[in-house]
């Protein structure tokens, strides 16, 4: 029975956000509008069990999600074929890019916070870095 509400509370909130997305005529689609209201409403217990119940039975399962993807890739190998070098070219430079803008993102994170408490990097209170 939790699933369903946890279900229920995450369509609930997708469609709000769609309803707000283009009732205000918001930049942002509406399922990111409602992910960002499911953010607001893992506050309350009753929204965490259920959608914690329903996220345990997603993820269980998730396998059979990339079934419709192994699909789409079968019957479009035509294309793959074509751009399929310059598709894996896109995604691995992309993937190390996203790396790249993490760790130095995280760096500077590190540094201030060092910076901020008085620690060094290494966590020796006053040393120079």
């Amino acid at each position: 029975m939790k699933t369903l509400q946890g279900l229920a509370w995450l369509l609930v909130l997708q469609s709000l956000g769609e309803l707000l997305s283009r009732g205000l005529r918001l930049p942002f689609p509406g399922p990111v509008v409602g992910m960002v209201l499911l953010l607001v409403a893992l506050r309350w217990s009753i929204v965490r069990s259920s959608v914690g119940a329903v996220a345990e039975f997603l993820l269980a399962h998730l396998s059979l999600l990339f079934v419709p993807v192994g699909v789409g890739v079968m019957t479009h190998l035509q294309l793959l074929g074509q751009y399929g070098l310059r598709l894996a070219l896109v995604i691995v430079l992309s993937t190390w890019v996203g790396l790249a803008v993490t760790a130095l993102v995280l760096r500077a994170l590190m540094r201030a916070d060092s910076a901020g408490t008085g620690e060094s990097a290494n966590g020796a209170p006053g040393s120079a870095p």
